[in-house]
C-alpha cells in the first residue's frame, strides 16, 4: 500500500472475502479498464490518451477518478483516461517501465523509489492523512504507545502501509520491533482481534474500526497521522512526463481534484456513480459509510491535493532514521504544488 500496496480498501472486496478482510492486498494479477459510464461530453479533436495505475481492484477509494471521468472533466481537459486496476508488486516501478503514465502511490513508496534512483515525483497528494491506525479493544490496558511494549500486534505481513504505520508508531514511542510481538495474521484483523489472538492489530482507519464496531466490538484507535506525519497516496508521475508534458499533468491533476471536490460535496452521489466502475457493489449503505469515513482523510487545511513540506520532512527523517532510505539531500525534488494551485 505501498508500502505494501496501498491504497486503502474498502467493503466492496471485503464483502467477497469477509473472513480475510482483504485490504490493499498483497499478491495478485492486474486488470486494465477504461472505467464504467462513458461521459456525454464530446471529446475535443486532439484528445490525449493517458493512463493511471491505481494499484488495487476497483474500489470506492478511487471515486474521485470515477466521478471526474463520468462527469466529463477529463474529456473537457482533452484527456482520454484509462484506469489500470489490479495489485502490482512495484507500482512506481511499473510506471517507470511504461505501464502507466501516472500511478496512485504513497510518499513513502516514492522515496523508496527515488532512493533506487527512479526519477519520479508526487504532483498531488490526495490522501492528506495516512489512513492507518493501531486498533485495540476498548478495555485494553494499552492506553499510550509506550504501553505496547511486550504486547502482541497483528499485521497482514512485514510489508505495506500497515507495517510501515506500525514502525512509525514504535518510532514515536521510542520502541523497536523487538519490544513487541509482531504476528503476521494475513488480512484477518477483525477476526484476530475479536477472538483475542492478538492484543492489537494494524488496520485502515476508515475500515476495520467501523467493521469491529458494527459487530458490537468496541475499540480504541491510535491513528498514525496523530503521531508521525507521513505522506499518503497521491498522483505520481515521472520527471520526464512532468517536464515534457506539463499541461497534460496539470490538466489531469486539476480534473481529478474537481472530481474529488464533487465526492466530498455529495458522497451519496459518488457511490451511485461508482457502481458502474465497481463490479459486485451490493451494500451501498456500507460503502457510503466507508466513503464518509474516508473524506476526512482527503481534506486539508491548505487545499485539496496539497503537498505539505513539513510532512515530507518529518517522513524523510523517520524513514532515514529507520534505514528505509538514505538521507535525502534535496527533498523538494520529490514533490511539487505547481499542479494544484
Amino acid at each position: 500500500m505501498t508500502i505494501r500496496h496501498r491504497a486503502f480498501t474498502i467493503f466492496s472486496l471485503l464483502s467477497l472475502l469477509a473472513s480475510m478482510g482483504l485490504l490493499f492486498a498483497a499478491c495478485g494479477g492486474g486488470a486494465t479498464t477504461s472505467g464504467g459510464s462513458a461521459s456525454s461530453t464530446p471529446a475535443p479533436a486532439a484528445t490525449k490518451k493517458i493512463s493511471i495505475g491505481l494499484g488495487y481492484v476497483p474500489d470506492i477509494q478511487f471515486s474521485p477518478f470515477y466521478v471526474a471521468k463520468t462527469k466529463g472533466y477529463y474529456t473537457a481537459a482533452g484527456l482520454d483516461v484509462t484506469f489500470n486496476h489490479g495489485v502490482v508488486p512495484d507500482l512506481v516501478g511499473s510506471m517507470v517501465a511504461g505501464k502507466s503514465d501516472f500511478v496512485f502511490a504513497s510518499g513513502d513508496e516514492l522515496l523508496v523509489a527515488r532512493d533506487k534512483h527512479l526519477k519520479v515525483l508526487d504532483v498531488a497528494t490526495v490522501f492528506q492523512k495516512y489512513p492507518v491506525s493501531l486498533i485495540v479493544p476498548a478495555d485494553s490496558p494499552v492506553k499510550t504507545l509506550a504501553d505496547l511494549k511486550g504486547h502482541s500486534i497483528g499485521v497482514p505481513g512485514p510489508y505495506g502501509a500497515t507495517y510501515t504505520g506500525l514502525q512509525a508508531l514504535l518510532y514515536k514511542a521510542k520502541l523497536s520491533l523487538s519490544d513487541v510481538k509482531v504476528q503476521s495474521i494475513g488480512f484477518t484483523q477483525v477476526a484476530a482481534l475479536m477472538s483475542k489472538r492478538v492484543d492489537a492489530v494494524m488496520g485502515y482507519s476508515n475500515n476495520e474500526p467501523l467493521r469491529l464496531e458494527s459487530n458490537g466490538f468496541k475499540v480504541r484507535t491510535f491513528a498514525v497521522s496523530d503521531y508521525q506525519p507521513l505522506i499518503s497516496n497521491g498522483i505520481v508521475t515521472t520527471e520526464e512526463t512532468y517536464h515534457n508534458q506539463p499541461e497534460v499533468v496539470r490538466s489531469f491533476v486539476q480534473a481529478t481534484l474537481k472530481g474529488l471536490k464533487d465526492v466530498i460535496a455529495d458522497p451519496a452521489g459518488a457511490v451511485e456513480t461508482s457502481k458502474s466502475y465497481i463490479p459486485g457493489m451490493s451494500n451501498t449503505t456500507e460503502t457510503l459509510a466507508i466513503l464518509k469515513a474516508t473524506i476526512p482523510l482527503w481534506q486539508s487545511s491548505e487545499q485539496l491535493g496539497y503537498n505539505n513540506s513539513a510532512t515530507w520532512q518529518s517522513m524523510e527523517q523517520f524513514m532515514a532514521a529507520e534505514k528505509m532510505i538514505a538521507p535525502v539531500a534535496d527533498l523538494t525534488q520529490a514533490y511539487t504544488n505547481k499542479t494544484v494551485v
